[in-house]
């Protein structure tokens, strides 16, 4: 009959091994609780996006009836975001007080839209999108009319209320 050996584990192996097995118990429940906190935050709408008026001119930079993209910083940049930081807007004048201005995203996929002065319209060039000059659609695939950025006139200055992807 083959006999049975037992281990001996000394209390230093015992201790040794409760140790780490509460330092790999206590490691992961950091590592989840850091995913965790920031997810729920999200999922439960905690953190509100940052919104900034923005200048993008002076009022007598932009001639009535015209439309120009004008570029500014989004609001939350990062400190690392270098030139992507800037973002684009076209600038519509109607009027002495008045002015329209769009996102530069197509509403269908995102790609970025261009003024054709010609035809007085907006035309997305992934898809086909067409968007009249109020940003309403005219033809194609996109879903909504063109994302509109609230716009004041304030000290001469025309501004923008930016946020930091406009999605309604």
């Amino acid at each position: 009959m083959a006999e049975k050996t037992l281990v001996e584990v000394s209390p230093a192996e015992i201790g040794r091994r409760r140790f780490l097995t509460r330092l790999s118990i206590a490691m992961g429940s950091l590592a989840a609780a850091i995913v965790a906190f920031p997810s729920i935050g999200f999922l439960l709408g905690l953190r509100k996006p940052t919104k900034i008026w923005r200048s993008v001119g002076k009022i007598d930079d932009f001639k009535i009836g015209s439309t120009v993209e004008v570029s500014f910083l989004d609001p939350s940049p990062l400190p690392w975001a270098g030139v992507t930081a800037e973002t684009a807007a076209w600038l519509r004048r109607l009027d002495e007080q008045q002015f329209m201005v769009f996102a530069v995203d197509c509403t269908h996929l995102g790609c970025p839209v261009r003024w054709l002065p010609t035809a007085d319209l907006f035309m997305c060039p992934c898809h086909g999108g067409v968007f009249y000059a109020d940003g309403r659609v005219a033809s194609g695939p996109p879903p909504r009319p063109l994302t509109k950025y609230p716009v004041r006139v304030q000290d001469g200055q025309v501004q923008i209320l930016t946020s930091p992807l406009p999605i309604t």
